[in-house]
Formats: structure tokens, sequence, C-alpha cells
């Protein structure tokens, strides 16, 4: 049985009020009778890019079970590389990464555009996508996580800066019948659908939780709704539940 607790969207500033929400969070899971087996964050980490945004980021993200983290479209590679990956050479490249964790793969892929908020999969991340998958044991249970839905959610916003074109990698997915699900963020709304015959599962927003059209009027997010977590759990029988939760 493997259990990932999935977040996203931390958006941390110099505002307390984000930093607040995100180590209520880890309080939350490190409190946990049955801790995770992984803890995933998927993008917009930082609020603004900044570096002082990234040291903060990892003394909150701190914790003795394996934090995995991939860029949204706020965040800034270099930055990024610097404040979370003590990785100052890696210039404006593609932050991609693969993690083995308690006998799952992870394959965290790097949606953003540098300086847009709509997310796309350049070729260098493809090819590299379509290695780690070639090289995975089919036996091996594989998530793919990037910051942005490959799919529509019917929200005029998120739509508009979803990742595009989806083709390629629904190509790789179908594919290659040992990934489990695609995880994503960026939607500041809990949902799950399916791509490519998987799961897509969407965490809620940490920072803010997005308004939905049929909700009726209002601002675009809600800052009052609490932050929430996604428990995604694989069972023996490779069965993926997952449950959300809100931390008040």
């Amino acid at each position: 049985m493997l259990l990932i607790a999935h977040i996203s969207d931390t958006h941390l500033d110099d505002d307390p009020r984000s930093a607040e929400r995100t180590a209520r969070i880890w309080d939350h899971l490190h409190a946990l009778p049955q801790p995770p087996d992984v803890i995933l964050v998927t993008g917009d980490i930082a609020d603004h890019g900044e570096l002082a945004e990234y040291q903060l980021a990892a003394k909150l993200f701190a914790s003795p079970y394996p934090v995995l983290v991939c860029p949204g479209n706020h965040d800034v590679r270099d930055a990024y590389r610097r404040g979370l990956l003590t990785d100052p050479d890696g210039g404006d490249r593609p932050i991609n990464a693969r993690y083995d964790v308690a006998g799952a793969v992870f394959l965290l892929c790097d949606s953003s555009i540098p300086g847009r908020n709509d997310g796309r999969l350049d070729a260098e991340t493809l090819d590299w996508l379509g290695d780690q998958l070639a090289t995975t044991p089919p036996e091996a249970p594989v998530f793919v996580a990037c910051h942005h839905p490959p799919v529509r959610l019917s929200h005029p916003v998120v739509d508009s800066i979803r990742l595009a074109p989806a083709e390629p990698l629904a190509d790789l997915i179908a594919a290659h019948p040992q990934v489990v699900a695609v995880l994503t963020g960026h939607a500041h709304t809990a949902a799950a659908t399916t791509f490519a015959g998987r799961p897509l599962l969407i965490a809620p927003g940490v920072v803010s939780t997005m308004r939905l059209p049929w909700e009726g009027p209002g601002p675009l997010v809600d800052l009052a709704a609490p932050p929430g977590i996604a428990f995604h759990l694989l069972d023996d029988e490779r069965r993926l539940t997952t449950h959300y939760r809100v931390v008040g």
C-alpha cells in the first residue's frame, strides 16, 4: 500500500498568510497516526519566484517523509534551483525529476513556460519523459506529475491557461500501462477526471480556493476557504483511491 499526500499552490511570499496555511498543512501531515509515504507538491510554490520565497519553502517543507516538488507558472527556474534544489548551474532549462519511492516511480515534469501562465511540455521534457517510461519496468507503478492540467475543467480562467497541446503527453501515457495516474495542481480546486484513459487527479489549493462558475457571482478565488490535501491511496491490487480533506 502506498499513501501519497498531494498538495499544490502554496504561493509563498512575504505575506505571513501563505506561510501559516502551508505550516498548517505540514503540521496536519506530521500529526497523522499513519504517515504518508511521500508528500507531493505540484507547483506554484512561490508567488513571485524570488529566492527568499524558495528559501522559506525549504524551511516549511522540512519533513521526515520524502517531499517531491515540481514548478508551476508562478515559479522561476533559476531561483527555484538555488533556493530549493541548491543547484545554481541548471539555468533556465526545464526542471524534470525522477524519484523512486516505496516501490513506485514519480516522474515530475516541468510544464511551466517562463513568463507565461499557460503550460506546455517542451521537446526536452517529452523526450525525458519518454526515456524514463521506456526504461521503467512494467511492474513498477508510475505517477506522472506536473503543474498544469492537460484537460478542460469547465472554468474559463483555468481552461485558458491549461497545458496544451496535450496530445504528445496523452500518446506517451497511453503507450505505457504502468502509468497509474496523472497528478496536477494549478486549478486551486479539488477535481478528478480522466486523461488518456487514466485518472487525472488535481490537488486543492493551499493559498486559496477557486470559485466555480455555477457557484454564483463573486471573486475569482475564495481566500477564506481552508487549505486542502488530496490523499491518493494505491492498494496492493493497484487500485487507486483518492480522498480530499480540508485542514481548518
